[in-house]
């Protein structure tokens, strides 16, 4: 046996014979890392077992699978319909964020499948007191605490489940390399075999990861090229709400989104996030408006609040919670350049209530509303809602999906929507019991608020 030591980047998994400070392949910076590697020396020409031959299209059989579905809603709809057989499902998170209560909570659902739920990170103990808070159990559910892969692979061999979950990847550690848990190496084998078991079994696989402090997968990124979805658990852990993202799936969209909402018996499905991010609003105060975002395929009605102050500092502070903060520098420059409003001495804050992260740029014209409500001390009409893009000419952009943001605001009850004027175009205004008022640039928004 020959040993060596190679160092690999963290990101790309590009290999190199010593420390390097930028990659020369994924040019990101610090990215490499020292690792013990084992190799066996094997003499001789490499033996042929067996090799594929071509096929054409049309001589492919199709491959027929029936979808496991979680028993949550909300998994199921980010993950395509639930889980495919065979598939190898990565889920990332913040410590903390909620990872390991979602899939011992869909483990417990599935009562009519044999799972095997591994943790090397909590005992069984510990697992048994979660189980106990969140109510459910079945003759199917079985636990392992281990962190060797040689002593799981065994377990699975005799086992056989339908289901496997792993708590997490960067616990389990293989003989075949050198290092400790958590290195490139013990992950990419122990992903590695995994994979193996999952596709030659086909048993579905979740594999729980962690995240570093740039908010990115550990380990290798090589990790998220071969599973066959990456789901990202995400919120802020001061507030209740949690999002599941998909950033990668190969049986299904990665637009769809599942909201929960955590208490104390673990996480509740919310299936009209709209109703509940709008209950607590304060209806006689300036500064807040109403946006009709778009999260993947759902529309949601948040609460934007603003609050224009005075500095008492020598700069303006800008402080955004769940907004761009680059985004509102670029929308106040727009303000002050296009609309006149001199806001360059002025402090700044802006919040998305509930502690959602909203990406949308559609989100720009309440975000505008509500700076300008703030700033002239004056509320808006709370049965107003906005959706539109603005840009640098403070001109108002289209937005996608039109009519599913006007149908989610009509639902609710609203009066009066403000939207781009070019999406105006083509939509069946009969359809929607709701006034429909074009904004075609800052100026029309100013006339129809503050005249």
């Amino acid at each position: 046996m020959a040993s060596k030591t190679t160092f690999s980047c963290s990101n790309c998994g590009a290999n190199a014979s010593k420390w390097i400070g930028r990659c020369p392949s994924c040019g990101e910076w610090n990215t490499y890392v020292e690792e013990a590697v084992v190799k066996s020396a094997r003499p001789g020409k490499p033996k042929t077992i067996g090799y594929s031959t071509p096929k054409r299209l049309p001589d492919i059989e199709r491959l027929a699978f029936q979808r496991i579905k979680s028993g949550i809603v909300e998994f199921d709809r980010v993950t395509g319909d639930g889980l495919v057989p065979g598939s190898l499902v990565l889920i990332g998170g913040e410590p903390g964020i909620g990872k390991s209560t979602l899939v011992l909570q869909m483990a417990l659902r599935l009562t009519n499948k044999r799972i095997l739920y591994v943790s090397g990170e909590e005992s069984l103990e510990q697992l048994k007191l979660r189980a106990e808070r969140i109510g459910d159990d079945h003759d199917g559910f079985y636990l392992l605490s281990e962190t060797s892969l040689e002593n799981l692979l065994k377990q699975l061999d005799e086992f056989q489940p339908e289901l496997l979950i792993v708590d997490s990847i960067q616990t389990l550690v293989t003989e075949r390399v050198e290092g400790s848990a958590g290195t490139i190496s013990q992950i990419r084998e122990c992903a590695t075999d995994l994979m193996k078991f999952a596709k030659e079994s086909q048993t579905p696989v979740i594999l729980i990861g962690h995240i570093n402090k740039e908010g990115n997968l550990a380990g290798p990124k090589v990790l998220e090229h071969m599973v066959d979805a990456v789901l990202n658990f995400e919120g802020d852990l001061h507030h209740q709400y949690r999002i599941l993202r998909a950033s990668k799936n190969r049986f299904g969209s990665t637009d769809e989104l599942g909201i929960f909402e955590m208490n104390s018996k673990g996480l509740r499905e919310v299936t009209n996030p709209s109703e509940l991010l709008l209950a607590n609003r304060d209806l006689s105060l300036s500064g807040n408006a109403i946006s009709v975002s778009m999260e993947g395929q759902r529309s949601l009605l948040l609460e934007t609040q603003a609050l224009v102050s005075t500095s008492v500092y020598g700069t303006p502070q800008r402080s955004t919670t769940g907004f761009d903060p680059r985004r509102l520098n670029m929308l106040l420059a727009v303000l002050e350049k296009r609309a006149g409003f001199r806001l360059a001495a002025k402090d700044v804050f802006l919040n998305m209530a509930g502690g959602l992260r909203i990406t949308d740029p559609a989100t720009d014209l309440a975000v505008i509303a509500a700076i300008l409500s703030s700033d002239k001390n004056l509320p808006l009409d709370q049965q107003f809602c906005f959706t539109g893009e603005i840009g640098l000419s403070g001109e108002a952009r289209p937005v996608n999906r039109i009519e599913n943001r006007l149908a989610e605001a009509s639902r609710l009850g609203f009066k009066r929507v403000f939207i781009p004027a070019y999406n105006k175009k083509g939509i069946d205004l009969k359809r929607f019991q709701i006034e429909i008022v074009p904004i075609r640039h800052l100026g029309d928004l100013l006339k129809e608020l503050f005249s």
